[in-house]
């Protein structure tokens, strides 16, 4: 997903997306469901969403892969990427909102084997709400060190302040 409606499409933040964009909704969504069923790509394995806001909403992720390696910038040698086994999202200021989702099973093999949300100007923020995201696993790089990173349990997180998680369960 990239550069939703603004009301205010000349009005853009730092990483020239413009401000007060509507958010993607997905609602009732299922993303894999099984093994076998799951989605992958270089980075973020079901969703993935550049300067956009998005909130998922009663859906299921599960069993997709971020298969790229090693992070972004790519690392010489490597193809780049990795980062968010079920959802990738990066940019300046937006949200992302989850409530009432399952996020379980999903692999990465670099930053957030489930969510890996980055706003590059710390002004935005990351709310799971009755949800749970667990058994998200790293999947190995074939580089001689370790390339996976987190902050909290299969997150990796960048925005403002911590991430807000209301009775959920994360781990």
């Amino acid at each position: 997903m990239l550069a939703q409606h603004s009301a205010t499409p000349n009005d853009l933040d730092d990483s020239y997306a413009a401000k007060n964009q509507d958010p993607v909704a997905i609602v009732h969504g299922t993303f894999g469901g099984t093994d076998g069923q799951g989605n992958s790509c270089s980075n973020g394995g079901a969703v993935s969403g550049l300067r956009t806001p998005i909130t998922i909403v009663n859906s299921l992720i599960t069993d997709s892969d971020a298969v790229g390696c090693c992070a972004n910038p790519a690392k010489a040698g490597t193809p780049g990427g990795g980062s968010g086994g079920a959802t990738y999202t990066d940019g300046g200021t937006y949200d992302l909102r989850i409530p009432g989702s399952l996020i379980q099973r999903n692999s990465a093999k670099a930053g957030g084997s489930a969510i890996f949300y980055v706003s590059n100007s710390r002004t935005g923020h990351l709310y799971i709400d009755e949800s749970v995201s667990s058994d998200n696993v790293y999947a190995a790089s074939g580089q001689p060190t370790p390339q996976s990173f987190e902050n909290y349990p299969g997150i990796f997180y960048l925005g403002s302040g911590e991430p807000v998680f209301t009775n959920s369960t994360i781990r």
